[in-house]
């Protein structure tokens, strides 16, 4: 049957398989790149260094408020970050994910739990689902992480995504974005976070050994006093495992506050 001229044509979606290493099992989109991993006696826990550092918003939220957190993930991969806050935190969870492969992925050997009143996983163009007005406001926690099959560098980054991000966001939310890719460019990434969030919301993370860098950016702009974001780190770390006294050594924010 032909196409109508007003039917777009379809994206090419990578093929998505798996492999598994020293009790690890990996995320692939076709290529060596890894887009996500499990523990397989663990499956629920964060393995990988820069994902842990993906949580870095659990510094900026009372814990007492998380019962009535939605958080929010662009990018499935794994289903690390959308396991965890469902499962450990207890919260509510919705993920946006393109490739409806990387699902059934997840669902059939990564241990994602099936939607439920608390969980849900939308396939669509995360850039235009977080336009949907019903999204906005309403994110207590936005973890982005996009890339494609070649990992080069994210799939969505400019100043307008970041703005489109922050509508989502809550009043006290936050947005943590993983920045990795032979392509990418770290500095034009932060700028353009800068001009959606301005300089003073923007917080970032050293890189890892393995080239990721996670930038942090506050809907509204605070500086918690260092004994709160410690009191804050241990917590994290007695609770729910995440070497959270680790990240203040190597977390701090874009430009100091005057003044």
């Amino acid at each position: 049957m032909a196409r109508s001229k007003s039917t777009p044509t379809p994206v090419e979606l990578p093929e998505v398989n798996f492999s598994d290493w020293d009790g690890v099992r990996s995320l692939h989109l076709g290529t060596e790149w890894i887009q996500g991993t499990m523990l397989m006696d663990a499956p629920y826990d964060i393995e990988l260094e820069y994902v842990q550092r993906m949580m870095a918003w659990l510094l900026f939220t009372d814990p007492a408020r998380l019962t009535r957190f939605h958080a929010m993930q662009l990018g499935l991969g794994a289903g690390t970050l959308t396991k965890f806050c469902r499962k450990k935190l207890k919260v509510t969870t919705t993920a946006i994910e393109l490739n409806p492969q990387v699902l059934h992925a997840c669902r059939g050997w990564f241990k994602l739990p099936p939607d439920d009143s608390k969980l849900r996983v939308v396939i669509a163009d995360a850039a235009e689902e977080i336009r949907n007005p019903m999204w906005h406001g309403v994110v207590d926690a936005l973890q982005v992480d996009l890339y494609d099959h070649e990992a080069a560098a994210p799939v969505l980054d400019s100043a307008e995504f970041y703005a489109d991000c922050r509508q989502l966001l809550s009043e006290d939310a936050c947005m943590t974005v993983n920045l990795f890719g032979r392509s990418s460019s770290y500095e034009r990434s932060v700028e353009k976070m800068v001009e959606a969030f301005g300089a003073e919301a923007v917080w970032a993370f050293k890189p890892t050994r393995e080239g990721n860098t996670v930038v942090l950016a506050q809907r509204t702009p605070s500086r918690p006093k260092r004994e709160v974001l410690l009191e804050r780190a241990e917590l994290i770390q007695s609770r729910w495992g995440l070497p959270a006294t680790k990240w203040l050594r190597v977390f701090k924010p874009l430009v100091s506050r005057r003044a």
